[in-house]
């Protein structure tokens, strides 16, 4: 008996799945894209179920209206992580599965464009030892012709057309002969193709050539021993691929994944890389590894995508077209039915939990996808997340250690604490937040021919703007939060909102027309840089200065080039990049993360400062990092200059032990927005004390809802709540009885559950 209904998600918050009758004539099967009617609009779901009965009344049932039968249904597989991830994170399927679709796949009046086809020509083996020796040499244009299809894996109708107009007359003479052979694909995916020589990688070639990645190099032993135990698991292994910056994480990965793709020619493997400003070069060295691969077989996954380029993408690793694909955390979620290998790189950072709509860790889900499939996953870092370094102290992650940098000269940089307080005190303190000792070694740098960074977490001129005379601050009106000083823009720039506002001529308060900039930012560092070091050629990299595309890209490649003395910049220059020339790096202004509310801002200021430290001396045994504190003992620095981060962690997680706080506890956080706190203090008192009367709820226990540190952004006030549970398996539970009392309560406009929540 054939199916009649279906069971569809959507992207609503509902947990439960809408039945819809089934009346067209294929067969309906879990994973079709299916385009319903949902109250009024038209909207894109995910057929979840198949069956022959349904307990809604037949006047209340819809119809299907047409489902994608060009994109094959998502696995079963695919399906369960989804299923997973909702139940885990406390959503609905629907709200985790449609969002991590391309935004084409979910627009069905963009199906025909997208899945259009037109015809190829390709070479035969006997086409490629005849061609063009087998023509007259006066055919010009049929060898031009014979020539391209030479170059190139296939040819377009549009692209042989331009070579020449008559070409498809003769092409067809050449398949008779068997000299060409015709196939059809996608216009989408010839598109893509078309597009290869202009995309990212292109801009990366002469880094590439510089830094002379074609030629493989060889490994040391520990690069060897993590090659082979990650080719050795045959199953579910996690690995921590632990080495210190510069010891050749990512050949372990490549030599990882040809040996991968050795074994099983048709399978797949996902790269994970925190941020997407790394995709270009990451995608530069994978592609000049596999070179012998077609353009199609390594695809890019991230949110900076065109639409159409994002669904090429993911659909050329849903039909398994892709083999490799790099992108950030939403390529987790990415539709992989040959996945034999995951890599995590960098897998310590913040950028892998997501902090809007689906609040979920990428690394976690990672992990846990590999478990679900049977499959290694490596995460790689010089400085693991607590989490997973308990993990690893527990024995339930292998970890393959990279203790020495992988080129023979290099070394680890000497790491030297300035004491702003001894500077000051001795007369040597500059109002521009530059150390003498900092400016005198960019100095003797510039002298050599060698490069600086200078490293400064906060971006804009100033984060504050104040009249000395009264003590006014400028604010942002829309919330609780100062306004930073865009000097070059001669702009005030909320850093929560995005609202703009003209420098004030005088304070509003008393009339007063000096107004001073107080602290620093990387435009403030970069003007102070160019007066304190002359002839030195500064450039600047922020989220400011790489606002347009290929910004960024241009940035590295005068770096990478030489044609900079002092790169100045946030945390974007702090990960991944391989600078050859650097020799010294400062590190300004660190001191503030040592007194945050936040329990996790030591691991995350050792790990940052850990990352950009590992840019000196890539090439060179002599290097320097020099850190402005004013608590030059304090033990993170003192375990920094060690480079003991073994040491640090044994620190911090016997701290997290004491305080009961993760990983040896568990967490939730309900957030709350209103455009009244007290409403939303209110709403999070009545949660809580519908929780007290959730059964099982007394291993769950909960603090009194507080405003959040920002509690004003965009005119709506935000507080939270949060949950503890020293039993995870108590603490969704108790989530998932919750969240459906919560749906009944209407009183403010917003609020979320973040299980495993990094921001408190």
């Amino acid at each position: 008996m054939p199916f009649r209904y279906v069971r569809v998600a959507l992207d609503y918050p509902l947990s439960t799945l809408y039945d819809y009758r089934w009346t067209l004539p294929l067969r309906p099967m879990p994973g079709m894209l299916a385009q319903v009617r949902f109250g009024r609009q038209q909207t894109v779901g995910l057929v979840i179920e198949v069956s022959n009965t349904t307990d809604v009344p037949q006047n209340r049932l819809r119809d299907i209206q047409s489902v994608c039968i060009e994109c094959p249904p998502l696995n079963e597989n695919w399906l369960q992580l989804i299923a997973f991830a909702a139940d885990y994170y406390q959503r609905s399927r629907g709200e985790v599965a449609l969002p991590a679709l391309p935004q084409v796949l979910r627009n069905a009046a963009r199906w025909p464009k997208l899945f259009a086809r037109e015809r190829v020509y390709q070479l035969t083996v006997a086409g490629r030892s005849r061609l063009p020796n087998a023509l007259p040499t006066r055919a010009l244009a049929l060898r031009r012709l014979a020539k391209a299809l030479l170059r190139s894996d296939s040819l377009g109708v549009a692209d042989i057309r331009l070579i020449y107009p008559k070409a498809i007359a003769k092409l067809e003479q050449w398949q008779k002969r068997g000299w060409v052979h015709i196939q059809w694909r996608s216009t989408a995916e010839a598109q893509k193709i078309n597009d290869m020589p202009r995309s990212s990688g292109q801009s990366t070639i002469n880094i590439l050539s510089r830094l002379d990645q074609y030629a493989v190099p060889d490994l040391n032993a520990e690069q060897r021993a993590a090659v082979e135990a990650i080719n050795a698991a045959r199953s579910f292994v996690p690995f921590v691929l632990h080495g210190v910056t510069g010891s050749g994480k990512t050949e372990v990965y490549l030599h990882g994944l040809a040996a991968l793709f050795d074994r099983h020619p048709d399978a797949q493997a996902l790269v994970m890389i925190p941020e997407i400003n790394l995709t270009p070069q990451f995608e530069s060295v994978f592609r000049a590894r596999f070179s012998h691969w077609p353009s199609t077989a390594l695809v890019t996954l991230h949110s900076h995508l065109a639409d159409d380029e994002r669904a090429r993408n993911w659909l050329a690793a849903h039909t398994a077209n892709a083999r490799l694909v790099i992108g950030t955390r939403l390529a987790v979620l990415a539709s992989l039915p040959r996945l034999a290998m995951i890599i995590v790189d960098e897998e310590h950072e913040a950028a892998y939990k997501q902090q809007e709509g689906l609040r979920y860790s990428a690394r976690d889900l990672a992990v846990w996808r590999a478990k679900q499939l049977s499959i290694p996953v490596v995460l790689g870092s010089a400085t693991p997340s607590l989490e997973t370094w308990w993990h690893t102290c527990q024995q339930r992650y292998t970890r393959l250690a990279l203790s020495r940098r992988a080129v023979a000269d290099a070394a680890l940089p000497k790491v030297q604490l300035i004491n702003m307080a001894l500077e000051k005190q001795a007369g040597h303190h500059r109002a521009d937040g530059l150390s003498i000792s900092l400016v005198k070694a960019l100095r003797e740098r510039l002298v050599r021919g060698e490069q600086s960074l200078v490293f400064l977490n906060r971006r804009g001129y100033a984060p504050v703007l104040a009249c000395d005379a009264c003590g006014w601050v400028i604010g942002c009106q829309r919330c609780s939060a100062y306004v930073v000083l865009h000097k070059p823009d001669q702009r005030m720039r909320c850093h929560h909102c995005g609202g703009e506002s003209c420098i004030p001529q005088a304070c509003p308060a008393c009339g007063n027309i000096d107004l001073a900039p107080f602290g620093q930012g990387t435009q403030r560092i970069e003007e102070a840089l160019s007066k304190a070091v002359l002839g030195a050629r500064v450039l600047r990299m922020d989220a400011d200065s790489t606002q347009h595309k290929g910004s960024t890209q241009a940035l590295l490649t005068e770096m990478h080039a030489g044609d900079v003395d002092i790169l100045v910049g946030t945390q974007m220059i702090a990960k991944g990049h391989d600078f050859q020339r650097v020799t010294l790096v400062g590190v300004l202004n660190s001191d503030t993360a040592l007194f945050s509310h936040d329990f996790r801002a030591g691991e995350r200021l050792f790990a940052r400062l850990m990352q950009v430290s590992g840019r000196a001396g890539r090439r060179s045994a002599l290097s320097e990092v020099l850190i402005q504190t004013k608590y030059a003992q304090h033990p993170l620095y003192l375990a920094l200059a060690r480079h003991d981060y073994i040491g640090f962690a044994e620190t911090a997680l016997a701290e997290r032990r004491d305080a009961h706080l993760p990983p040896f506890i568990f967490q939730a956080l309900l957030r709350a927005e209103a455009y009244g706190l007290n409403d939303a203090l209110q709403f999070l008192n009545e949660a809580a004390s519908i929780l007290d009367k959730i059964p099982g709820s007394e291993c769950v226990m909960h603090y009194d809802p507080v405003p959040m540190n920002i509690v004003k952004v965009m005119h709506v006030h935000r507080a939270q709540l949060l949950l503890e549970s020293a039993s995870r398996f108590a603490l969704q539970n108790t989530l998932r009885a919750w969240v459906l009392q919560l749906r009944k309560i209407k009183r403010v406009l917003r609020w979320n559950v973040e299980v495993d929540p990094l921001d408190i």
